[in-house]
């Protein structure tokens, strides 16, 4: 950049500066402002015209005072002005007042991009460089939309200057971070691939930025940077300090570069040519050296600088997954970081060998380390290392070591810090239960867990435990028998009791021919601890009772006097006075074989997945959803019988036909309502829309449960952001699926989860603030504009207004279809980032086939029906070019996605599809048949749709057209 001449030094606002730095007060500063605010206002409206260097004076002026916090309100076209001088630093001060003080909707951006255009065909690098800046510092999509075509050309045209090649690769990037469906690289894809060959290292740094970026994002388009990126890193590792003067530092050459280009390389499987695979092995192999070399400086910048390459590098190899010599040789290298006295390496080692430990070829080599892992744990002082070693022990447990790691896990736990108890009890649960072989041995782990942080052990683990009690029988009797002893401690938790109380309840008899544990001395010792419960375990235990005089009838009277006494039959709570009520109703008046009838021995739990994993992820809140959890909907299951997701106490209960279970939830994501003994109504039914008793049964009013309903129209609309451009892109990806990542940009990630049953649903939000940085002021509204009021009806659960950097918040919608509906509803998300107010408004992916319900027919039967629904209003169809390829098993996973039943052999062309269903609402019920023909040599589809709506066979054949 040209020198700053000596006569441009301002002293005007040197002098001004000067004075506000002198004021006492924040009364003489403001006086002080005013008065310069009118003597600039008096200047710029004089008669006399201005000369550049007073209008930079005043610009200048101006900003200073922005700067210090108060409001600017004219100035602007002054600025503007100086765009147009020759002059570098009147320039310069333009493009630095415009960047700070003017927004993407001010009325002069039509004649700031004017000067911007002229600067960038002036040729002189300078203006262009500075045109750059202002385009990068303002970012708005009016300047992508002027500006994303010619930026491209700059960028790889061959007479463009070095410098001015690198501020158009960041300001193309900081543009498609901006409006990534503006920016087009189309024809330049390949020019700036290959800007990686550039001779200037500078170049090559910002362009890898942009390169990563957009591979992110089209990486197919990308591909060929893979061979160049391993190229100029084989180069850059095999140099010697020496080679790269002006880029090395401290004694390493090129590291920022170096990190750019394996992170680059991490969008990508590994090479298929054999030829750039050896050679990016190679230049792994030689990283994997440089490491082990004695360093070359003892500054922290030359390690630092070092290690960040060997952390990339170790990352790359974790990625490819596929070289079981360097996945070795980085466990070991890591495995010499655990014992580092620098506490950042320790962190990182932990942390990349978390990732290690899944990998078949390093697993048993991350094995190795576990009594360095173990010491970690104990003596590390920063809290977030210590989570780091419990998280690798979490990882690497397997059968041979499970009981080691879960002992030294159950020994920490007693010691270990509040903020970590929660997920350090869940993943012990968990691992107990994966790899238990011996049941007694999980009983006495989780008994354990119980004992040393009761408070810490949610629902789910002590659910989870009377689970697989129940359908193992081979530790009924011994389960009955530990918690007997756990239980004549003269002080236990709470959860213990519920456990207890369950467990003899259904299994005491098994124990009770010892005279140490009798009938009555299991009663007595059971309702010992009866006044020190909460309302919820007394529940419980009253249930416990009743399953007593049905195993041990002379129980019957001592248990009878305890429900007839006041303190039951009178309790203010009227749960606890209603199962007094009844249960000694039922003690009395029924005979012995109906009583065994009604109190028999629970069934076993059907099999499904442990909710406790889902507990962990959600207590985890990585920020960011994991696409592959959502996307394939992979869970880990347990290896033990059991998972269903009933309530222990619901299920217990005599009177359980007419309560709803607190845990029912086909998600694995828990939202337990209070168990409630109102009469159900339409808008109770939504919160119980996936009870096991079925959507019949009664549960918590929805203000109970905290359920919002959706904000109307009119009050939502004051404020909300217009849909973005992509909206109904995002929305038809979710036409045939439920799970995935509905939204996401650089600050903020959006993942759903969803279930449909009959005409209600239910659906898990979860936003994950991918920055460091917290979100303020978090909020979310979701509304159902026009027509859609009347035809769904939405429910929301408010969000925590806090979202902490790298945290993860969920938010639960409940859903009810009314009647058939055409548009879908929005979702208002808004939050402070920085002071600034992030506005973002999505189009919800709640579409009428959610609503389906498959309906299986023969061919006579369907054929019989499409002659029925012949009347022109009732059909829909549409031919149209495919999409996607036609890939036979990826169409018919479409079409089960959508909700209908696939009827197989009906069609009698076999390469055609026919599918049939009916869609639930809450006013009718319309059924529905799908004609899918596909023509593979012209690829074409020809798709007919017939329902006895016409409505919605418009609506399905439109949504189901951009599916295929």
């Amino acid at each position: 950049m040209p020198a700053v001449s000596k006569g441009d030094g301002m002293r005007g606002l040197a002098v001004f500066i000067s004075d506000i730095r002198n004021c006492k007060s924040k009364e003489a500063e403001i006086k002080r402002i005013n008065k310069e605010l009118a003597n600039i206002r008096s200047k710029f409206k004089g008669d006399k015209a201005l000369d550049g260097y007073s209008k930079k004076k005043y610009v200048c002026k101006l900003l200073f005072i922005f700067l210090l916090g108060h409001d600017i309100d004219f100035g602007h076209m002054e600025a503007v002005n100086l765009l147009s001088s020759n002059k570098y630093t009147e320039k310069q001060i333009g493009y630095l007042f415009i960047s700070v003080l003017v927004n993407s909707n001010s009325e002069l951006i039509r004649l700031i991009n004017n000067a911007i255009k002229n600067d960038l065909s002036s040729r002189n690098p300078t203006f262009m460089c500075l045109a750059l800046h202002c385009i990068a510092n303002v970012g708005s999509r009016e300047m992508a939309e002027a500006f994303a075509g010619e930026i491209p050309r700059i960028l790889v045209a061959g007479d463009t200057m070095d410098s001015v090649k690198q501020s158009a690769a960041l300001c193309l990037l900081r543009l498609y971070k901006a409006s990534p469906d503006l920016v087009l690289m189309g024809e330049w894809t390949s020019r700036v691939v290959h800007l990686l060959n550039d001779q200037h290292m500078g170049v090559v740094t910002a362009a890898i930025s942009l390169i990563t970026c957009l591979s992110q994002k089209n990486p197919d388009e990308f591909k060929t940077c893979v061979s160049l990126a391993v190229s100029r890193l084989s180069r850059i590792v095999s140099s010697a300090s020496t080679d790269l003067q002006d880029y090395t530092y401290y004694f390493v050459p090129a590291p920022w570069l170096s990190c750019k280009l394996l992170r680059l390389l991490q969008c990508y499987p590994p090479p298929e040519d054999g030829a750039v695979k050896g050679r990016l092995v190679e230049c792994l192999e030689t990283i994997l050296n440089k490491a082990q070399e004695p360093p070359k400086s003892k500054k922290v910048q030359h390690s630092n600088a070092k290690n960040a390459i060997l952390f990339e590098a170790i990352s790359l190899i974790i990625h490819y997954d596929s070289e079981p010599n360097l996945l070795v040789r980085a466990c070991n290298q890591l495995g010499q970081f655990l014992q580092h006295r620098e506490t950042n390496l320790r962190y990182l080692a932990l942390e990349s060998m978390c990732t290690l430990a899944s990998s078949e070829f390093s697993h048993e080599a991350v094995k190795t380390h576990i009594e360095t892992v173990i010491n970690a744990l104990k003596t590390e002082r920063d809290v977030s290392v210590r989570q780091r070693a419990a998280d690798l022990l979490y990882a690497m447990c397997d059968r041979s070591n499970a009981k080691q790691i879960v002992a030294e896990m159950l020994s920490y736990l007693e010691t270990a810090d509040y903020s970590i108890r929660e997920e350090m009890v869940l993943k012990v649960a968990i691992l107990a239960e994966k790899y238990a072989v011996d049941y007694s041995w999980y009983v006495d782990t989780i008994l354990n867990l119980i004992r040393i942080a009761g408070d810490y052990v949610s629902e789910e683990v002590w659910y989870r435990v009377i689970q697989i009690v129940i359908n193992r029988d081979d530790v009924q009797g011994y389960a009955a028998k530990t918690v007997f002893e756990a239980l004549q401690a003269p002080a236990c938790h709470e959860n213990m009791v519920k456990v207890g109380g369950y467990i003899l309840g259904e299994f005491g008899n098994l124990i009770a021919g010892d005279p140490r544990s009798s009938p009555l001395v299991q009663f007595n010792l059971l309702h010992s601890k009866f006044h020190l419960c909460s309302v919820p375990t007394r529940a419980l235990l009253l249930s416990a009772y009743i399953k007593f005089i049905n195993l041990f009838p002379e129980t019957k009277a001592t248990i009878q006097e305890v429900l007839r006494s006041d303190s039951q039959i009178r309790n203010s709570d009227v749960e606890l006075q209603q199962r007094a009520v009844e249960y000694l109703k039922l003690s009395s008046i029924a005979s012995t074989d109906v009583l065994a009838t009604v109190l028999e021995e629970m069934p076993p739990f059907p099999e499904r997945e442990s909710s406790i994993l889902a507990k962990l992820k959600k207590k985890k809140g990585p920020g960011v959803v994991p696409v592959s959890e959502l996307e394939d909907g992979k869970r880990e299951g347990g290896e033990l019988n059991g998972g269903g997701e009933r309530g222990p106490d619901s299920a217990m209960s005599a009177s359980n036909a007419s309560t709803p279970s607190p845990s029912a939830d086909l998600l694995g994501l828990r939202s337990a309502a209070p168990v409630s003994a109102a009469p159900p109504s339409a808008g109770s039914l939504l919160v119980d829309v996936f009870s096991e008793s079925g959507a019949g049964a009664p549960s918590a009013a929805v203000s109970d449960d905290g359920f919002l309903s959706s904000v109307p129209p009119s009050a939502a609309s004051e404020d909300l952001a217009p849909p973005l451009p992509e909206a109904d892109e995002l929305l038809n990806k979710f036409v045939c699926k439920n799970n995935g990542v509905l939204f996401e940009n650089q600050l903020l990630q959006i993942g759903i989860k969803s279930e449909y049953r009959q005409n209600l649903g239910r659906m898990y939000l979860f936003y994950g603030n991918k920055t460091s940085v917290q979100f303020a002021s978090f909020s979310t509204t979701v509304s159902c504009p026009g027509e859609l009021q009347s035809q769904l009806n939405v429910q929301t659960k408010p969000v925590e207004p806090l979202v902490e950097g790298g945290a993860q918040v969920q938010q639960v919608l409940n859903i009810e279809c009314i009647t058939d509906f055409s548009e879908a509803p929005l979702l208002n998300i808004k939050f402070r980032y920085g002071g600034a107010l992030q506005n973002i408004t999505l189009k919800l992916p709640v579409t009428i086939n959610k609503f389906f319900q498959p309906t299986e027919m023969a061919a006579t039967d369907f054929f019989q029906r499409w002659k029925q629904l012949s009347q022109p209003q009732q059909e829909a169809q549409k031919i149209f070019k495919a999409n996607h390829g036609m890939d036979t098993e990826v169409l018919k996973a479409k079409l089960l996605g959508l909700g209908t039943a696939l009827l197989e052999n009906v069609d009698p062309n076999p390469e055609n599809y026919v599918c049939a269903g009916v869609i639930q609402t809450k006013s009718q019920q319309v059924g529905v048949l799908l004609r899918l023909e596909p023509n593979a040599q012209a690829q074409m589809y020809r798709l007919t749709l017939r329902s006895s709506k016409d409505t919605v066979s418009k609506r399905l054949c439109d949504l189901l057209a951009e599916q295929f």
